[in-house]
């Protein structure tokens, strides 16, 4: 396993070593997957949401369990359905016969990571529920708002929408996801090691936390203070301007998907100990903050492909 870089001088020693035990016990639980997992740090540490894809059986709800054993926050799992509503997720209001006044009674969503299991499995109504939670941190039900824990954090796996009992993800849900990624196939060496090893459910189970609350919001924090110069920003804004014009895209990326994308290079380059953000952050997590938010012409095309093809005919200057 590659030894991690040193982080920043913003960051506390503490801090850093925790940042780093983390990483590298996800990295122990999940073989052989070092960029995803890198992807998923990001997304944590950006304040977005991380949405995994791909087939069953290739390490999905093992990532996330990984990551947020790892975090050291609040973990609620929920495996959607078809039948799952949405105040399965959120929560209840029920009349107390005593007082003869409703009483609030959370759902799941009150958490500080919530892993949505199979989230397009769920029917549209209730995939929805989550909307709000996703954007703004909190719950309304019944006229009331209920904060939700900080930092709040989903983790949503889905399986290919061509698969049977699966609904597609609404455009409007799809962009709160700050990064969607594909775990695929493991390479041999990896896959080797997972058939004789221990069961990963048996290795998630003894993980410990390696980070805290405080250091999840300290680190955080330092992603907002690493620098993007202008050039920088000009280089997201040529691919932001591109994403509109290019052959075969309907609708391209938004301001909002050029904030996500900066964010997530900060993060990035703060993972791979820098103070400051290069091209080749953003080379690395475009795919993944754009993919799913372009809206092809053909349904024939898809968002991941299309990103690619406009990541590579802008330059950098």
């Amino acid at each position: 396993m590659e030894s991690s870089p040193p982080l920043p001088r913003m960051l506390t020693e503490d801090v850093r070593q925790a940042l780093r035990a983390a990483q590298d016990q996800v990295n122990a639980l999940v073989l052989g997957k070092a960029h995803e997992v890198r992807l998923a740090f990001v997304a944590a540490l950006s304040g977005g949401h991380l949405l995994i894809e791909d087939l069953p059986g290739l390490g999905k709800t093992t990532l996330a369990h990984a990551l947020a054993s790892s975090l050291g926050l609040g973990f609620q799992r929920v495996q959607f359905t078809s039948d799952l509503l949405p105040a399965d997720v959120l929560g209840v209001s029920i009349l107390d016969a005593g007082s003869r006044e409703f009483t609030f009674h959370p759902g799941p969503v009150f958490t500080h990571v919530l892993l949505a299991d199979e989230i397009n499995r769920a029917p549209p109504r209730t995939q929805s529920a989550l909307l709000e939670a996703m954007a703004e941190q909190q719950v309304t039900l019944d006229g009331q708002t209920h904060p939700l824990p900080d930092p709040f954090f989903v983790i949503a796996t889905q399986n290919p929408v061509d698969l049977s009992g699966t609904f597609p993800l609404p455009d409007s849900q799809l962009d709160r996801f700050l990064l969607r990624l594909a775990m695929g196939y493991p390479d041999a060496t990896a896959e080797r090691e997972l058939l004789r090893g221990t069961d990963r459910r048996h290795l998630i189970a003894q993980a410990t936390p390696k980070l805290s609350q405080e250091q999840v919001r300290q680190l955080r924090q330092a992603v907002g203070q690493v620098h993007a110069s202008d050039a920088l920003v000009d280089y997201v804004q040529a691919l932001l301007t591109r994403s509109r014009q290019h052959g075969g895209v309907r609708v391209g990326l938004s301001p909002r998907a050029g904030l996500a994308l900066l964010r997530a290079a900060k993060a990035h380059a703060l993972l791979l100990g820098r103070e400051h953000v290069l091209p080749e952050d953003v080379q690395a997590l475009f795919v993944g903050v754009a993919g799913h938010r372009l809206v092809p012409e053909a349904e024939s095309s898809s968002g991941p492909a299309l990103a690619k093809a406009i990541l590579h005919s802008v330059p950098v200057d």
